[in-house]
């Protein structure tokens, strides 16, 4: 039964979009964690901690979660990145993951699956940076990890790409996708506010802001996660061998699609982003449910280029 499962959770990262893969990593090393957590106590005999005392398992996730401690982050500078895919809650990991989701699908369907990771990653980064300058000012909890900051990243990215996109949520109907952004940073400044979980509030910030930078220097014409991409390119082609081809693209040409493919002439290239603005204009003025199923689709195609 294990295998077979495992099987399949191979199949959907190697088919899957980018969100499922970060899905499926941050799930992984939630079981793993848990299940360390699992062996500590079975091996300490069920002993339970003392109030104040740093235990076994504070020990270990000391060595994979932000410190508030700029030297130990300095020592340990892999924190940066293992604290980002780091959850330790039930409840932590879900709300997450569903927003990873949520908000993710729209951004990858409007400005390509490339972009969800260095976006995630960048936002990562940013909110853990903004966590440990503060911290050496203020005492905003340690340690810090989980990947909120790398997904407020992305719900604001959706927010500034599509703020009339039309949100079904239960209980309260159709709301559109900017005031749902607008609440949820409005929640993070409430909880610096209150000194609850200062820390985690900040880095959420922290990577809000670096999604509005992302968005507002790809509208300029300058993608800052490409050389994030072409690390990994560099590292598949390492490992697999197999030549990764990246299109060129013109910085001084706004837009979401490659150079012109052989065969293809200029019309047919005009009209092709002249069709994909009008349904961004569309998505803009009505919210992504106004769009006919010809539109859906065409827009999914075109971010999968």
């Amino acid at each position: 039964m294990f295998n077979s499962m495992w099987q399949d959770v191979k199949s959907e990262f190697r088919m899957g979009n980018m969100i499922t893969r970060l899905i499926i990593i941050n799930v992984i090393v939630f079981i793993i964690v848990n299940l360390v957590r699992l062996g500590i106590t079975l091996t300490s005999g069920f002993e339970k901690p003392v109030p104040g005392e740093e235990t076994t398992f504070d020990k270990f996730i000391s060595w994979i979660a932000l410190s508030n401690n700029w030297l130990d982050d300095l020592i340990h500078p892999w924190v940066f990145i293992t604290s980002m895919f780091l959850h330790v809650g039930f409840i932590h990991i879900l709300f997450n993951m569903l927003f990873l989701y949520w908000f993710g699908k729209i951004v990858g369907d409007l400005i390509g699956d490339r972009k969800i990771l260095p976006l995630y990653l960048l936002g990562g980064l940013s909110g853990g940076i903004i966590y440990v300058l503060v911290s050496q000012y203020a005492d905003i909890g340690n340690p810090a990890y989980g990947a909120s900051a790398g997904v407020m990243a992305i719900v604001l990215a959706s927010g500034f790409l599509a703020p009339d996109y039309i949100l079904r949520l239960l209980f309260v109907g159709e709301v559109k996708l900017k005031y749902v952004v607008g609440i949820l940073i409005f929640l993070d400044l409430v909880g610096i506010g209150s000194m609850d979980n200062t820390g985690g509030h900040l880095a959420h910030l922290g990577g809000a802001a670096m999604g509005w930078f992302f968005i507002f220097s790809l509208r300029n014409g300058k993608d800052i996660g490409e050389p994030i991409n072409r690390f990994f390119d560099y590292i598949k082609e390492y490992f697999t061998g197999k030549k990764m081809t990246v299109a060129y693209k013109n910085p001084n040409k706004k837009s979401m699609f490659k150079n012109q493919k052989p065969g293809q002439d200029s019309d047919e290239i005009n009209n092709h982003q002249e069709h994909l603005d009008a349904i961004l204009d569309k998505i803009k003025r009505s919210g992504y449910e106004s769009l006919t199923k010809e539109e859906k689709e065409f827009l999914f195609k075109a971010s999968k280029k």
